[in-house]
């Protein structure tokens, strides 16, 4: 699908990227970076993924290019698991260490059911082979299981936050409520895509160039979908976090007055 001359693709690439400059201005801005400093880094490096796919893509050797991507991969999916504890610190700073330890277990433990039953395991001869091949698919791999985890984690924590985090320190107002909510939201369409994906992928067996192209037409439209539910997060971010959390208005506000009338004060003291 084309809009005057740019593909729907593209289109999606450049509001992805803008919005993307966007939230990081607000969150340096608005001196959100300070509090959620993992958070900032994760939108760095998918900002730089993003650029990285744009400026490189088609001009460097295949394996060169599969072995940034691979390690921007992985580095985004490790930062996400920091992110999920950045905010799970936020949002339950007032829970006792019982309550971490059981709340921690249980969603490593079905983090790690999920990670163990999602998609195929490749044979372990593959992955030990010496060669350069079998090292980008090892680092494919440990991307693709860390992604994985990470989404889970985040799509528990999100139900956790949503449920019990007004008793904490994320009520519905709150920055790490509304980020856990937007990950969460992201997170549940990147493994639908994906589930979605390896189901077409294992059953579809093109016999023409026309089944084919079917095939990969589809798979372009749910990576688009994708990317039009990230979009729609990050505009969810840009807005929220713009706006100050319900109670931060008025300590300023004292603050402001309580420098007013300082100078008052001072020259009374001084006239005694």
């Amino acid at each position: 699908m084309h809009f005057s001359g740019f593909t729907i693709v593209q289109i999606l690439w450049a509001l992805t990227f803008a919005a993307l400059l966007v939230l990081l201005v607000v969150l340096l801005g608005r001196d959100r970076a300070r509090r959620f400093p993992w958070f900032t880094t994760s939108m760095v490096l998918t900002a730089l993924r993003l650029l990285a796919s744009r400026l490189l893509y088609g001009r460097l050797a295949p394996i060169t290019m599969s072995s940034i991507f691979l390690t921007l991969a992985v580095a985004e999916a490790l930062v996400t698991l920091l992110v999920v504890v950045e905010i799970a610190r936020s949002a339950f700073a007032g829970a006792t260490r019982r309550a971490w330890l059981i709340g921690t277990l249980s969603l490593l433990a079905v983090g790690a059911l999920v990670l163990v039953e999602w998609g195929p395991w490749p044979a372990w001869k593959t992955l030990t082979a010496e060669s350069r091949l079998a090292l980008l698919r090892l680092t494919q791999l440990v991307a693709q299981k860390i992604s994985v985890l990470s989404d889970v984690l985040t799509v528990e924590l999100g139900l956790l936050v949503v449920l019990f985090g007004r008793r904490f320190k994320a009520g519905w107002r709150s920055h790490a409520q509304q980020i856990v909510i937007g990950l969460s939201t992201a997170a549940i369409a990147q493994m639908a895509v994906r589930g979605i994906w390896q189901q077409i992928a294992l059953h579809a067996a093109p016999q023409s160039q026309a089944e084919y192209e079917r095939v990969m037409g589809i798979q372009e439209k749910l990576y688009n979908a994708n990317s039009v539910v990230l979009l729609a997060v990050l505009i969810w971010w840009i807005v929220c976090l713009w706006i100050n959390e319900p109670g931060t208005e008025i300590p300023a506000a004292a603050d402001t007055e309580a420098a007013l009338t300082e100078p008052d004060s001072i020259q009374e003291d001084e006239q005694k």
